[in-house]
C-alpha cells in the first residue's frame, strides 16, 4: 500500500469554502469520513473556528451552486443534501451528499476512475489550501491520476504533490517520503533525467521558496518571474514531481535508499 499526499490551492472566487477559510485564518476543516461511488459522493466534515467563521462556513456549504468537492466551477445541476449534525461555539459537523450529473466530477471520482476501488481518503483544509491524503494500492498509476486531475482543476486551482510513501510495516509503518517534503532536488542523477524545462522549473521553485512552509512565493508570482504562463508552469512542476516520486518508489531499493538519506 502507498500513501499519496497532495494539495490544491484555490484562487479567490473559485470555491466558497476556501474563500471563507481565507478570511478566517483561525478556522480549518478536516474530514471525519469520505466515501465515493461512480454516481455519488458523501462525507462528514469537522470544522473548527470562531462562531463567525463557522456561521459563514455553514452558509458556504449550503450555497445552491456549491456541492461538496465538485470541481466544476459553475452550477453543475447536481442534487445535493447538506445537514448539520452537530454545532457548538467552536465546532461544526456537516454531512454532505450529492448525486453526479454528466458534468460533475471531484477528486475522489477522478481517483476512482484512474486508481480503482478500495481507497481511503483523508482531507484537511486551511486557508485556500486543500490537502488530500489517499491510501491506495502500491501498483496504482499515480502519474495518470495526477495528470487527469490537473486537466479537471484547470488554471483556477494550483496543485502540488507533497508526499508519496510506501506503507511498509517492517519500517515503522510509514516508510519514507518522496517529493516536495524531502526538501528539493536532492538526487542529481534523477533530476538530470527530467526534460530541461521541467528541471529548470523545479529548480526555480526550490530556489525561490515555493516549497517552503510558509511559501515565500506562490505559483502566479513564480510564473511571472519566469515569464511563462501559470498553467504551463503548473504542468511542468506536476510532471516533474510525478516523475521524481514514481521513480523513487518503482525501484526495488528506492524507499530504503531515500530513508537512509533523510
Amino acid at each position: 500500500m502507498r500513501e499519496f499526499v497532495f494539495a490544491l490551492e484555490y484562487e479567490p472566487g473559485t470555491n466558497p469554502v476556501a474563500d471563507v477559510l481565507a478570511d478566517h485564518p483561525d478556522a480549518s476543516v478536516r474530514s471525519l469520513s469520505c466515501h465515493v461511488s461512480a454516481d455519488s459522493l458523501w462525507r462528514v466534515d469537522l470544522a473548527t473556528g470562531s462562531e463567525t467563521a463557522l456561521a459563514e462556513l455553514e452558509a458556504a456549504y449550503e450555497t445552491a451552486d456549491y456541492f461538496a468537492d465538485c470541481l466544476v466551477k459553475d452550477d453543475c445541476g447536481a442534487d445535493c443534501e447538506v445537514q448539520v449534525l452537530d454545532r457548538s461555539s467552536d465546532t461544526l459537523v456537516v454531512y454532505t451528499y450529492w448525486d453526479r450529473t454528466d458534468v460533475c466530477t471531484s477528486v475522489p471520482h477522478v481517483a476512482r476512475e484512474h486508481l480503482g476501488d478500495g481507497m481511503l481518503f483523508e482531507t484537511y483544509r486551511e486557508g485556500r489550501r486543500y490537502r488530500w491524503r489517499i491510501v491506495l494500492a502500491s501498483d496504482a498509476p499515480i502519474h495518470a491520476f495526477f495528470d487527469a486531475l490537473g486537466e479537471e482543476v484547470g488554471e483556477c486551482t494550483g496543485m502540488e504533490m507533497l508526499r508519496l510513501t510506501e506503507l511498509d510495516p517492517e519500517h515503522g509503518g510509514n516508510g519514507a517520503a518522496a517529493g516536495a517534503e524531502t526538501g528539493g532536488v536532492a538526487n542529481g542523477a534523477l533530476a538530470d533525467s527530467l526534460p530541461t524545462e521541467q528541471r529548470e522549473a523545479l529548480q526555480a521553485a526550490v530556489d525561490r521558496g515555493y516549497y517552503e512552509t510558509p511559501r515565500r512565493i506562490d505559483l502566479s508570482e513564480l510564473a511571472e518571474q519566469l515569464d511563462v504562463p501559470r498553467s504551463t508552469l503548473s504542468y511542468r512542476l506536476r510532471r516533474a514531481e510525478a516523475t521524481l516520486a514514481t521513480t523513487f518508489v518503482s525501484e526495488a531499493d528506492s524507499i530504503e535508499q531515500l530513508a537512509a538519506g533523510l
